[in-house]
């Protein structure tokens, strides 16, 4: 079977500023658990249901062994190796 692939990366960056006279034991990383208890389920939650809605396209999460704290693949992939739908040209 011949495969074809192409990566995308939509990456995030965060960055968080506090005043200088901020002690970095303050906050215990308020931030970050807002991050990855609240934000970036519900940024999962709607790539996955925007993919949904293409049926010719299957999406499922890849693990590559790199902490899901760090990294999310979400691999889009199509079969083309079975039969087509037959198609009238317009």
């Amino acid at each position: 079977m011949h495969r074809e692939e192409k990566t995308f990366r939509l990456r995030f960056s965060l960055e968080v500023s506090f005043p200088d006279d901020f002690d970095g034991e303050e906050d215990e990383f308020a931030w970050a658990r807002e991050w990855e208890g609240r934000i970036k389920p519900e940024l999962l939650k709607d790539v996955f249901e925007s993919l949904r809605r293409h049926p010719a396209w299957n999406a499922h999460i890849r693990n590559r062994g790199i902490s899901p704290a760090d990294e999310i693949e979400i691999v889009v992939s199509r079969d083309f190796s079975g039969p087509q739908p037959f198609r009238i040209p317009s």
